[in-house]
């Protein structure tokens, strides 16, 4: 009698888990597909690897929010390094402040300076391409 009744724990408690593992599986698909969808799309307020949101950081290090395009625009480094050391300072937890808050700190500075970084580097870009335009010599006929 008491191997039956241990039969049925066994197979109830596997039935639990297996149905938990295979809806843990569809959310995890369902999440990979949407995140997929997302990076396509180019959505300026989609998230980066590390899950912040250009808003998100700017708001975490109290900077100006990004415009309506995604855009830093008046934002310099030495604005976002100062309030980074600040906040970082302040939270540190030797000093009694938050792990977790010093590494949304963290976070929010890395996300904020690749954003930054990607800015110059298509403003240089486009500065360059200003800077040299296409000459065309109609004199001679193209050699083959």
């Amino acid at each position: 009698m008491a191997h039956r009744i241990i039969f049925q724990i066994v197979a109830t408690g596997s039935r639990v888990v297996g149905r938990a593992f295979v809806e843990a599986y569809k959310q995890a698909n369902a999440s990979h597909k949407y995140a997929a969808a997302a990076a396509a799309s180019g959505h300026p307020k989609g998230r980066a690897i590390d899950g912040l949101t250009l808003d998100e950081a700017c708001r975490i290090l109290n900077v100006k929010i990004p415009d309506g395009n995604g855009k830093l625009t008046g934002l310099t480094m030495e604005e976002v390094a100062s309030q980074y050391k600040r906040l970082y300072d302040a939270n540190d937890p030797a000093k009694g402040g938050s792990f977790y808050i010093q590494s949304k700190v963290y976070r929010a500075q890395e996300r904020i300076s690749s954003q930054l970084s990607k800015d110059e580097a298509v403003k240089d870009a486009m500065a360059s391409a200003r800077e040299m335009p296409k000459i065309y010599n109609d004199s001679k006929p193209p050699s083959r």
